[in-house]
Order: C-alpha cells, then structure tokens, then sequence
C-alpha cells in the first residue's frame, strides 16, 4: 500500500485459536478496508471542505485498522501473504466484508448514516476485545476503540443534525435509512465463523453487542427525528463472499494500480 510499513508484532504465539481464528480477524479488516475505499472516494468533493478533510481522516483511520489485521491474519495464516496481498490481489468471493459497507455512496447523508451505523458496531466490538484470548487482536482493538469512538461521535452529530434539520434534509435522511437498515442486520448473524470465534474466547458475544447497538442507535435516531424500520427477513451475503453488483466496481478501481504493476514498489 502507498503508506508506510504497519509495524505489528503479535504477542501470542501465532498457534490459531482454531480453525476459523484468521477467518474471523479477516472479516474486521475487510470491513475496514472497505469503508476506508468508499469514504475517500469523497476526497475532493464533501459539502465544505472541513468534512471532505473529515471523511478522509476517517478513510485513513479505518485504513490503518486494516494493515494491522492484515498483518496478523497473514501471521496466523502462515502462508506468506501481507497486507497487500489481502487488498489488492484477491477476488471478489474471497472478500468478507459484510454487504453494507461496500453499497455506493449515494448522497453525503446516507454516506454519513452507513459510516455512522458501521463505526458505532465497530466500537463495541473492539472495546470487547479486551477480553479476547488473542492478545494481540486486544491490543489492536485498544488502539482502535479510540479511534472509532471519534468517528461515532463526530458522525452522529451529522445524522442529528441532517435529520432533525430542513424539510428536504429530513427526507433525505429517512430515505437513506429506509435502504441502509435491512443490511445491518447482518452485522448480528451468527454464521459457522461467528459461533467457532466466540466458542474459542476470540470474539465478542454478539447478542450483547446488538443490544446495546440497537439501543445506542435508537437513541441518536430518535434524536434525528428519524424512523426505525420495521424488521424485515432480508439477510445480506457480503460475509460469505457473495457480494452486491457494487463491490466488483469498487475492486476494480482499488486494485487496479497494483495489478497493472505486479511486485512494484513506491
């Protein structure tokens, strides 16, 4: 990547914790990585230029979330694969971020609303990973709740201000919400990889996390004077690599440098 060098050294003995123990670290940098490549398409074109400075603030946060899983699934894997080689040189199955990050853009409310419900996810979970009996993804999670609790806040105080604003700011928002939320719901679904991390130590119990997730949530639309979607039986697929039109798109711009350019370095 065209940063400099992640350092990272994991302080457990790189045995996995099972057989799903990279699987698992693999879907935090995904969803890092993902949201990370969307928000910074916003580089050069936010509302005023303190929020396109935000958003990318922001990108390089979650970017930086990514390297560092990256290099710890690498480790645990064992197969002599880095941070690049997860980014860039991977299909589209083979990623497993979950469908709501990867969903275009769309206006710069329901970009804020998206990156807003993911983050807010994103802080409980790596505030629980304390717990985690890879101590190396706790110290990760360490780093990056600190990070992540700025970015809830300084999202969320958009979603209030959109959605409790103008007319038109109102609907926009609503409207934005209306889309985004069937896709959350995947953030919950406990899947083979889900149920083996948590039965491991590894990972935080989800139904905790959607507890409180769905209040914390609540809370700010209420705020925002935004309606809470009925529940629906809709479930996305991003997390078993079967993703939406839009992440192929997404891929083929994000990639492309490096694979017009095998092995270069800048």
């Amino acid at each position: 990547m065209n940063t400099p060098a992640a350092t990272h050294e994991s302080t457990i003995d790189l045995k996995p914790l099972g057989p799903q123990h990279a699987a698992w670290v693999l879907r935090l940098a995904d969803g890092s990585l993902v949201l990370s490549q969307r928000l910074s398409e916003w580089c050069g074109h936010g509302p005023v230029l303190e929020e396109d400075i935000a958003f990318t603030n922001i990108a390089l946060d979650l970017l930086g979330q990514a390297r560092l899983l990256y290099s710890h699934a690498g480790a645990l894997e064992g197969q002599g694969r880095d941070e690049d080689a997860f980014a860039y040189w991977r299909d589209e199955s083979e990623f497993r971020n979950p469908t709501l990050v990867e969903l275009p853009n769309g206006d710069f409310g329901q970009s804020v609303l998206r990156a807003w419900a993911y983050v807010s996810w994103q802080c409980l979970v790596w505030g629980t990973l304390a717990k985690s009996r890879d101590t190396a993804l706790a110290a990760i999670g360490a780093k990056s709740v600190k990070e992540s609790r700025y970015h809830q806040e300084h999202l969320g105080n958009w979603v209030v201000r959109l959605g409790d604003g103008t007319e038109e700011s109102h609907r926009r928002m609503q409207t934005a919400l209306d889309y985004l939320w069937p896709y959350t719901s995947e953030l919950f679904h406990l899947d083979a990889v889900e149920t083996a991390a948590m039965d491991t130590g590894l990972a935080p119990g989800l139904d905790r996390i959607a507890e409180i997730w769905t209040a914390n949530t609540n809370a700010t639309l209420h705020s925002a004077t935004l309606t809470v979607p009925a529940p629906t039986p809709f479930l996305a697929t991003g997390r078993q690599g079967r993703h939406s039109e839009a992440m192929g798109y997404l891929l083929s711009e994000m990639q492309a440098l490096a694979r017009a350019h095998p092995g270069a370095r800048w």
